[in-house]
């Protein structure tokens, strides 16, 4: 017998139809003997809904008094599954995150989790009873109801995983698993039977947005197997779990990431002395700006190109902190281009494997594809290039490092 989490989706549970299917599902875990915990979301389209009602009182809602509001959505959807199995003659029992004792911080609309009291949990599982969670919401020592910021029902699930020592947490999800690339630009991407934690914190933060970047920090970090599976098929989905040593003699190369959302931006003629970069990107991160890649030319006349990216909705207020240094240090002009995309390779078998990055390059050198920028890290090659050559880019990449084809469903 095995104490499993499940998280559904807003989409999973975004309708009553849809609650019913997902009480189906706990019922047949459950019917096989399984422990389990479930982790929801707010149906989909409500915490958009709430949102909208707090911005027509207040332009700038209270942060604490949002989250009260916000976290009824999740509240709805515990309820109505409790009643859902119960329906069905299955024992369940609801909570909410402050019931179950979720403690966070006190950092309103993004609060971190510090602790989780399983007591109740335990007592409830012991009794044959399928728990029910609120995803996305805690509770902070004053006594303060929190959220854990936007898809933080993902965090939920794996730090309750965590928390229980559980022997799998399952995302269910409306995709089937992680795939080598995103299937809308290339036909024969392929899903992945697994995956390192490694890897996929690198296509989260790259641009996949199957899982939260935060819910992979911290299954990693406490060893929490995850399971990506589809709310509605069946099939054994993708296990993000630690890096196998057999992993290292399969293909380099698990799976391309991109970004559309990426902006460039130049400063040119900048003196080239000791603390300029600092006085240019200092006030960019003083602004809260999110900078990605960086590179400074090659000094020339005592003046050298300062270029970095950001995030495209960041452009116009990067722009206007730049003239300001450009001014105050001399430099000769600021330029920026919003017409670029990020692509990557990820895979933890570089670490033993030479030629990447010029295999990498060669694939899109033959497609006639200028690279801007580079940046990389001990599992990922990050390229610069413009937004036109995306898919041809990813295409050429996916076909370079063989990913298409039946192989990649054992990657690791």
């Amino acid at each position: 017998m095995a104490l499993i989490v499940q998280k559904f989706g807003g989409t999973s549970v975004g309708s009553v139809e849809r609650i019913c299917q997902v009480a189906e599902k706990v019922k047949d875990f459950r019917a096989r003997g399984d422990d389990l915990v479930v982790v929801v979301s707010a149906m989909s389209g409500e915490t958009n809904r709430l949102i909208d009602l707090a911005k027509a009182i207040q332009a700038e809602p209270d942060p604490r008094e949002m989250d009260v509001i916000v976290s009824t959505g999740e509240q709805v959807t515990i309820a109505l599954l409790a009643m859902a199995l119960k329906e069905r003659g299955v024992d369940a029992v609801s909570y909410t995150g402050s019931q179950v004792r979720i403690l966070t911080d006190s950092a309103h609309t993004k609060a971190r989790i510090q602790h989780i009291d399983d007591a109740r949990m335990r007592a409830d599982l012991s009794a044959g009873r399928v728990v029910i969670v609120a995803g996305f919401q805690g509770v902070d020592e004053q006594g303060n109801i929190t959220t854990l910021g936007r898809g933080g029902s993902d965090t939920t699930g794996v730090a309750l995983a965590a928390a229980l020592k559980a022997d799998e947490c399952q995302i269910y999800t409306d995709v089937d698993g992680v795939y080598t690339t995103d299937p809308r630009v290339v036909e024969n991407a392929r899903r992945l039977d697994k995956i390192t934690f490694e890897e996929m914190l690198e296509m989260a933060s790259l641009g996949s947005k199957v899982l939260q970047i935060r819910a992979v920090e911290f299954a990693g970090k406490y060893n929490v197997p995850l399971r990506v599976l589809h709310s509605f098929k069946e099939g054994p989905g993708t296990l993000i779990t630690l890096e196998d040593g057999a992993a290292m003699e399969q293909p380099v190369i698990s799976g391309i990431a991109f970004n559309r959302d990426e902006a460039k931006l130049t400063i040119r003629g900048v003196p080239d002395t000791p603390g300029v970069a600092f006085k240019i990107l200092g006030p960019v991160s003083a602004a809260n700006i999110e900078v990605d890649m960086i590179v400074q030319n090659v000094s020339h006349d005592n003046t050298t190109d300062f270029t970095f990216t950001v995030h495209r909705n960041d452009v116009r207020k990067t722009q206007d902190i730049l003239n300001q240094v450009a001014a105050q240090i001399g430099a000769r002009e600021v330029g920026g281009d919003s017409k670029i995309v990020k692509v990557s390779i990820v895979g933890v078998g570089m670490r033993s494997h030479a030629g990447v990055a010029s295999k990498m390059f060669q694939a899109l050198s033959d497609e006639g594809i200028n690279i801007q920028m580079i940046s990389t890290s001990e599992i990922k090659i990050s390229v610069v290039i413009d937004e036109k050559y995306l898919e041809l880019a990813v295409r050429s990449l996916h076909s370079a490092f063989e990913l298409d084809g039946d192989a990649t469903e054992d990657r690791l």
